[in-house]
Formats: structure tokens, sequence, C-alpha cells
């Protein structure tokens, strides 16, 4: 059993219960009940783990990144809402940069991923703001920065930046796992599980539109070498309560 599973298992067995969050924040009960027993939820857990074990990334976060980023989860919450601000305004500009004459059911599917961030974006700031935080100004984001410098020009810009917005999405989506099974906090535990599996059909999506477009066996090579340098990328990342910080995060 993971380190996530013991000590999702342990906080069911001590009376807390994990909870499902809605589009409008709103957080739904889920009691271990008669109906509803342990081996159920762990059971519903171990396949979220299943799906964060399958995710191709080259460096795993541990237990204690998330433990550490959620001692002040205010300014976590300030980058996670610039995080999803930034991912909607990447699917809008890209619902428009669809390779050659037209590709049906691109624009639909890049105005849902907008959708689904820019309805993410509301929800972390509600919180935020319950919580008595506020959002500064300006943001800076060195990973994701980084990640775009890896972006070719010319005619494999599209596919490239595809492969990134999968990279970005399956990390998040790596680090909200760790956030939901780390957090003492019952609603910041289930905002982050919820997020989990939107952000994982997000990295699907872009995945999967990238193999569409090109040559399968220069996308696949594309994409393991876009996956290394994510796992340099992230090691190099300044410690600090962010999504995608350095694994040594001082509260």
């Amino acid at each position: 059993m993971s380190h996530f599973l013991i000590l999702l298992a342990l906080r069911d067995e001590g009376g807390e219960h994990r909870r499902h969050i809605d589009s409008a924040g709103t957080i739904e009960g889920g009691d271990v009940t008669p109906d509803r027993p342990l081996r159920y939820l762990v059971a519903v857990i171990t396949a979220v783990l299943n799906k964060v074990d399958s995710l191709p990334l080259h460096s795993r976060t541990p237990i204690d990144w998330g433990r550490a980023a959620l001692v002040n989860p205010i300014p976590l919450l300030v980058d996670h809402a610039f995080l999803e601000k930034k991912a909607a305004n990447n699917a809008m500009e890209l619902m428009t940069q669809w390779p050659n004459e037209w590709f049906p059911g691109w624009v639909e599917t890049m105005t849902g991923v907008a959708r689904d961030e820019a309805a993410h974006l509301a929800q972390v700031v509600r919180l935020l703001m319950r919580r008595g935080g506020r959002l500064d100004r300006n943001h800076r984001n060195p990973y994701a920065n980084a990640l775009r410098l890896l972006v070719r020009r010319g005619e494999p810009e599209i596919v490239d930046r595809l492969l990134v917005s999968a990279l970005i999405e399956a990390r998040s989506c790596e680090r909200f796992a760790v956030l939901a099974a780390a957090a003492e906090d019952l609603e910041l535990s289930a905002f982050y599980d919820a997020l989990f599996s939107s952000e994982l059909g997000h990295y699907k999506v872009f995945l999967k539109l990238a193999y569409k477009i090109g040559p399968r066996g220069i996308v696949e090579a594309r994409w393991q070498q876009m996956l290394a340098a994510e796992a340099r990328i992230l090691a190099d990342q300044a410690p600090g309560p962010r999504i995608h910080s350095g694994l040594a995060v001082q509260p």
C-alpha cells in the first residue's frame, strides 16, 4: 500500500471522510457508513493512485512536499489561481491555432478546456477569499516559462505547444494528488482530489491531439525528450509554496 493510501485510510478510520466538490465549489459529504465502508473508499482512492502511477512523468513528488506546501495555504492558493488563469488563456490561444486548413473538433475541444480552467479559477478564488487571502497583480512561473522555451518554431510548433500543455497538466495532476493526500484540511483535500480527474482529462486531450497531428514515431520521440526535460526543469525550481516548486518547500 502506498504512502498516499495509508495516509488517506488512516484519515477515514479517524472519523473524517472523503468528499467531492462540485463546479460551484460546494462540498458534498461522503461519510464512512455501513453503506459506504472503509474498504469501498480505499478502493476508490486506490483507483486514483493507480492513475497517478500511470502518468509517464520521469520524477515523483514525495508526500513531504505536500505537507510543507500546505503549512501556509494562502500563497499556494494565490499561485494556483494564476496557474488556472494561464491554463484558460493557453487553451483560448490554441483555439485558433488548428493545423492545416481545418481540424474538426479542435475549437470545441479548446473551448471546453478553457471553460473548465475558468471554472477552476473561480473555485480557487472563492477558497482564497474565504480564507482571507487576495490575489497579487503579478505572477511568475519559471517552471512553465522554462518548458515553453522547449517549443520549436515553424512546422513543429503546434505539436510542441500541445506537448508542453500536456506536461504541465500531467505534473499539476500529480501535485494535486499529493496535496489531496497530504492535506489535514478536509476542504482543501476534497478540492485537490476533485481537480485531479479534470487535469488528468486535459493532459490526455492535449497528448491525443499531438499524436493526431504528427507522425506517431516522431511525436513519441519528442514526447520522451520533453518528459526528460520536464523532470530536470522541475528539479531546478526554487523551493516555495507553489504548485510547481522544487521539492524542498520552505514554509
